[in-house]
């Protein structure tokens, strides 16, 4: 499905805007369509030949994955969806359809998935410092933990946190930062 006509965004105003209005939407381009698109929506030039830099278009969708849910964080959230894309969405929709239907507990989780959770449990890491502390330079180790780091988003288990001084992708329990979602489960 591709983003509606109506939406041309230019400014984090307008991209707040069409994430209220199509409720979950994923940020790149994606071939299958299924669910509108931040970056079809947007209305600003890609980069262009021997230009610097990203080009406006990269540089806002990049730019706007991360400020919407800082910037609104009662109404905007970020995070993997059930096929593991980037994802926006509104709380509502989070709280409602997105967390009924794909949280699962983590005793349900890969076992490097519970060796991540395990430390984000005990304070907010980055990427890099978890897999650091769980795969180091093995490669197969790598890949688990790149799987398994997808896997505790797209079952709701853990989330980037949206603290708009933190620059590094920075991992917290979901309910330490949605303690409201999944409550009445």
């Amino acid at each position: 499905m591709k983003s509606p006509k109506k939406f041309r965004l230019k400014t984090l105003e307008q991209a707040r805007t069409f994430v209220l209005a199509v409720g979950k939407c994923s940020i790149f381009a994606d071939k299958k369509k299924d669910i509108p698109s931040l970056w079809d929506a947007v209305d600003l030039p890609e980069k262009q030949p021997g230009e610097s830099g990203w080009g406006q278009k990269i540089g806002a969708v990049w730019s706007w994955k991360n400020r919407l849910p800082a910037e609104f964080p009662e109404e905007i959230f970020y995070g993997k969806d059930e096929k593991g894309r980037a994802v926006l969405m509104t709380l509502e929709h989070l709280a409602k359809v997105h967390y009924p239907q794909f949280h699962r507990p983590l005793d349900k989780c890969s076992a490097m998935a519970g060796k991540i959770y395990a430390l984000v449990k005990v304070e907010p890491m980055t990427t890099t410092a978890l897999r650091n502390a769980l795969a180091g330079k093995d490669k197969a180790r790598r890949v688990a933990f790149a799987k398994a780091l997808v896997e505790l988003q797209v079952t709701l288990n853990i989330v980037r946190s949206n603290a708009p001084e933190i620059e590094s992708d920075t991992w917290l329990r979901f309910a330490e930062l949605y303690p409201k979602i999944g409550q009445t489960r």
